[in-house]
């Protein structure tokens, strides 16, 4: 009997801890963040990804090296930018302020896929505008009269002409 006394916080134990549920079993594994990408930005990365790919186009930011932060920009009415060149990787910047003041996603995300156009995809500006006013693309510089109009209704044909071979 003493010795079933002294196996019984043993077994106690083990029948408590070989019945807890693997709380890991069904969780998604977590997106491996892009080292040199503000975890901010990274959720508009991996959305240009995505959307290139529904396009059949394989982009790949963390293998092109592409750098993401957020930081004030000293220039005026600049809301991003992008810095390449043969002695710097691919960086873009998002200005500090201009994220401040637009906290909605669509707005955001049209910045940084239009820094994400020139940077990966080597897109340059796109002036002009439809009959409405509304520019013809996200990659217009800001310096033509032309209405942004990106939104959940016209987003699929900006990604559309943003990805086109056609630029």
């Amino acid at each position: 009997m003493r010795l079933f006394q002294s196996f019984l916080p043993f077994l106690f134990l083990a029948f408590l801890f070989s019945c807890q549920k693997d709380e890991t079993a069904n969780q998604i594994p977590e997106v491996i963040q892009a080292q040199n990408v503000d975890p901010a930005l990274q959720p508009y990365f991996e959305e240009f990804e995505y959307q290139a790919a529904l396009r059949g186009i394989e982009v790949d930011l963390t293998a092109a090296n592409i750098i993401g932060n957020i930081q004030e920009i000293t220039e005026e009415h600049v809301a991003g930018q992008c810095t390449y060149g043969a002695a710097i990787d691919n960086e873009i910047t998002i200005d500090q302020g201009f994220w401040n003041s637009f906290p909605q996603y669509l707005i955001r995300e049209m910045v940084v896929f239009h820094e994400l156009g020139h940077c990966y995809l080597e897109r340059g500006h796109r002036e002009g505008s439809f009959s409405n006013g509304a520019c013809i693309s996200i990659m217009r510089s800001g310096l033509e009269e032309c209405r942004d109009n990106y939104n959940s209704s016209t987003r699929s044909d900006y990604l559309d002409e943003l990805f086109s071979d056609n630029n």
